[in-house]
């Protein structure tokens, strides 16, 4: 299976909540802002836990970049009517399943000091 074709099984298991049977690696990594889960079992305990913040969304995928080993892609996950989340994501494959995730997205409101300014005069 290509990478695309893999990453198109990953959103499609999501979308139908089909978590248990992601194609994903026993050593599976996924990284994002929140930090880094460890491990398959890790992960499907934490979203089995957790099911009402990882489940009920809708994918839109903007752009993807796919090669051989790994993947990119850019994307909205809608969930309900009042969230909504702009992700992108590498994916990193080995053996048809994938390995490793490091997901890029913002999780919460900007601290005052990080604020830009406006310039003067707009």
């Amino acid at each position: 299976m290509d990478s695309k074709e893999l990453v198109k099984e990953w959103f499609y298991k999501w979308g139908k909540g089909d978590f248990l049977n992601l194609p994903i690696s026993e050593n599976f990594k996924h990284t994002s802002p929140f930090g880094t889960i460890d491990g398959k079992k890790t992960y499907l305990d934490l979203v089995k836990e957790n099911q009402d913040k990882f489940l009920g969304y809708v994918f839109e995928i903007h752009d993807g970049i796919y090669g051989t080993h790994k993947a990119c892609v850019r994307y909205t996950a809608k969930q309900g009517d009042d969230f909504g989340l702009d992700v992108s994501e590498w994916y990193y494959i080995k053996d048809n399943l994938i390995e490793k995730i490091f997901s890029y997205y913002h999780i919460g409101e900007v601290r005052d000091e990080r604020k830009l300014e406006n310039p003067k005069g707009n």
